[in-house]
């Protein structure tokens, strides 16, 4: 495991913790794969009933870390397949998981960190947590499927002042929105998330499973739309849009 990501077996629950603070827990091609690597190992572990995935230090993540993204885009690589990708891995091991997610959300959840969520069962945030999908300012287009489960979870229009407008929600707007199930108070969120955990683990597993399998959108069906959005977001890092936008980014952290 990287040592930016801690994966701790507590009872019948796995606990995924994103460990970056000096970078606001942005996620790299290391964590991608320990990440990857955590979900699919526990598939084939009866002793696992339940995954929760969470940050450290009172923020989920910022996403992917940029310059890791910009190196991928800029590759010159057109011939990589999608599915070859770190971030893209993750998101498969997250759309074939079919054990119960759970997500605890403190601070801000930007890009994936936002997207990633609408793979979960059951998403608790803090009362300070912020949900934000910048992709279009970057010049690029939504990830994760999410074009897919947004319209699916909160609705189209909902969907598109997130995803293609920007627009950020609070842990309450997002509560509204119906993809956030409860907010807690600041720095409870994984307890809490460990609460709900044990209260489905404490229910008959098999029944669970096939249950989840009926309610979840086919995994096939994701990885389809994953593949599709993962081969136009590879395109806009290399249009002159996003090269300017990244340009642009990079410029003003730099002031």
């Amino acid at each position: 495991m990287t040592g930016h990501l801690q994966v701790s077996d507590n009872d019948a629950t796995r606990v995924i913790t994103m460990r970056r603070p000096e970078k606001k827990n942005a996620i790299t091609r290391d964590m991608y794969r320990a990440m990857s690597d955590a979900i699919e190992s526990a598939q084939n572990d009866p002793a696992i009933r339940c995954i929760v995935i969470t940050g450290d230090s009172g923020m989920f993540t910022a996403g992917n870390d940029l310059d890791d993204f910009l190196k991928d885009g800029t590759s010159g690589d057109e011939d990589v397949a999608p599915a070859a990708s770190d971030a893209v891995k993750f998101l498969y091991a997250l759309a074939r998981n079919a054990k119960p997610l759970i997500a605890a959300v403190e601070g801000i959840a930007i890009g994936i960190g936002a997207t990633m969520l609408f793979h979960c069962d059951y998403v608790l945030a803090a009362n300070s947590a912020t949900f934000s999908t910048p992709f279009i300012h970057l010049g690029l287009v939504p990830e994760g499927a999410s074009s897919l489960l947004a319209p699916r979870s909160i609705g189209y229009q909902r969907a598109f002042a997130m995803l293609v407008m920007g627009r950020t929600l609070s842990a309450n707007e997002a509560r509204e929105s119906g993809f956030v199930n409860a907010v807690v108070a600041a720095g409870e969120a994984g307890a809490e998330a460990e609460k709900v955990a044990r209260e489905i683990c404490a229910l008959p597993a098999e029944a669970v499973a096939l249950s989840r399998k009926l309610l979840k959108t086919p995994p096939e069906e994701l990885t389809r739309r994953i593949d599709l959005e993962s081969r136009l977001f590879s395109e806009r890092l290399r249009s002159e849009e996003a090269i300017a936008a990244f340009e642009a980014f990079f410029a003003r952290k730099k002031r």
